[in-house]
This record gives C-alpha cells, sequence and structure tokens, in this order.
C-alpha cells in the first residue's frame, strides 16, 4: 500500500522545510489525536520531525530536505508493542509474520520561480498473506479517509512558510 500527498508553496525549499519542521500533533485536528491514541504518552505539543525520530519508530536516513523513518510491527492492534529497531538494517531485516513494515518519506523540492513542494509518502510491506488480509481490513476502515487525515500538516507547514516570506496573509 501506498500514499503520496503533497502541498506546494510560494517559499523557498529551505523555508518550507524549516516549517514543516515546527509541525506539532496539536496543529492537526485528527492526525494529532489518532497518533496520541495508538501511542500512549506522546505529548500534544511534540513536533511531527522528532515523533518520526523516536521510538517507536526509527529515523532511517536523512539529508537537508528529507527524512525517511519506518515502523514495524502489527499497525492494526491497539497493542504498542513495536520492535525497538536501532537504524536501517534492523529495519531490513525485520521478517516477524504477521506484521508489517511501513516507512514514511518526507522532501522538500523546487516547483519552479520561488515555489516549493513539500511531499509525505507511505509505504507498507506486509510481510506475510496474514499480515496482507489484516492490512487489507484496516484499510478499508482507514482508507477512505487517509488522504484528507494524514495531509492535515501540509498545509500548516505552507501556511507557515508563506507566512514567514511575507507571501500570505
Amino acid at each position: 500500500m501506498r500514499t503520496h500527498l503533497s502541498r506546494s508553496a510560494d517559499a523557498t525549499p529551505e523555508q518550507l522545510w524549516q516549517a514543516a519542521e515546527t509541525v506539532k500533533l496539536s496543529d492537526t485536528r485528527t492526525l494529532g489525536h489518532l497518533v496520541r491514541w495508538r501511542i500512549p504518552g506522546l505529548e500534544q505539543d511534540q513536533t511531527f520531525w522528532d515523533l518520526l525520530r523516536t521510538y517507536p519508530f526509527t529515523l532511517l536516513d536523512e539529508g537537508p530536505h528529507w527524512t525517511i523513518s519506518g515502523i514495524c510491527g502489527r499497525i492494526w492492534t491497539k497493542a504498542t508493542d513495536y520492535p525497538e529497531l536501532r537504524g536501517g538494517d534492523d529495519f531490513r531485516a525485520w521478517d516477524e509474520p504477521g506484521t508489517v513494515r511501513v516507512i514514511f518519506g518526507h522532501w522538500v523540492r523546487e516547483a519552479g520561480a520561488g515555489r516549493a513542494e513539500l511531499v509525505s509518502e507511505e509505504r507498507i510491506e506486509a510481510l506475510d498473506a496474514q499480515a496482507a488480509r489484516r492490512l487489507r481490513a484496516l484499510w478499508r476502515v482507514v482508507g477512505p479517509f487517509q488522504d484528507v487525515i494524514a495531509a492535515e500538516p501540509l498545509p500548516v507547514a505552507v501556511r507557515r512558510a508563506e507566512r514567514n516570506t511575507g507571501l500570505q496573509g
């Protein structure tokens, strides 16, 4: 399964990336609540930037305007028994039956003439047939709302970047 979301801003890639780094769970309506429900103990003022770098997520790689994070486990259960991964090698080696690997990519790219585009992509790999069935069942419930809910941080970052450039009111 794959989601791909993006939003453009009248800002430089640097301005948009800096704005994206500041978006907090509390800046979103539904996504922040869902994340805090699924991962108890998170503070509402935690940024998505920090969230994707700490357990149960693992920062896999990053550059000046991009990050790749991952999580493994049974994402369809209420249990929060995610494995503690120490990086890309652990993520790639994860092969427990009945689980998935989820990778989150975020990046900013030039979008022409003083514009930048913030991109968010998620890919989910089921590791066996049982996990694939459970993932399909989960996706029937959350899939129709995925583009709306998962996209919530993007316009926040765009507004902040444009406000900082003085191009939006």
